[in-house]
C-alpha cells in the first residue's frame, strides 16, 4: 500500500492505494486542452456576479440584454454533482456573460454583469 496526499481546489486528502495483482503501469495522461476564457464584452455592466464556488456552468439563464429582478437565477452552476442558481444582487439588465456552457470555473470567477 502506498500513501499520498492529494490536494483538490486547496483542500488536502489523504489516500491509500493498494496494488491488487497483476503488474502495474505507469502512464502520464496527456493534459486536456485549455480552452480560451470569454472575453468581457465592451459593454460590461458595473455590477459583477461571480462564482461563490468552483465547478461547472451549467446552464446560462439569462442572455445578454434580459432585464432581471433581484434573486433571479442569471447562470446555474453545477457544484458538487448540484446545481446552483446564481442570481442577480439587485434589478438590472444583464450587460454581459462571461463564461460558456460546460466552462470550468474556480470561485470568484466573473460570470455575467449587470446595468
Amino acid at each position: 500500500m502506498k500513501n499520498y496526499t492529494i490536494t483538490v481546489n486547496g483542500t488536502a486528502y489523504d489516500v491509500t492505494v493498494e496494488e491488487k495483482g497483476g503488474t502495474a503501469t505507469q502512464s502520464t495522461p496527456a493534459p486536456a486542452p485549455k480552452k480560451a476564457a470569454p472575453v468581457a464584452s465592451a459593454a460590461a455592466g458595473s455590477v459583477k456576479i461571480e462564482a461563490g464556488a468552483a465547478g461547472k456552468v451549467f446552464k446560462i439563464e439569462a442572455p445578454v440584454g434580459t432585464k432581471v429582478t433581484k434573486g433571479q437565477a442569471v447562470v446555474t452552476l453545477e457544484v458538487m454533482k448540484m446545481e446552483t442558481p446564481v442570481v442577480a444582487p439587485q434589478d438590472g439588465t444583464v450587460a454581459s456573460i462571461d463564461v460558456t456552457e460546460g466552462q470550468q470555473i474556480e470561485a470568484g470567477t466573473l460570470l455575467a454583469t449587470l446595468n
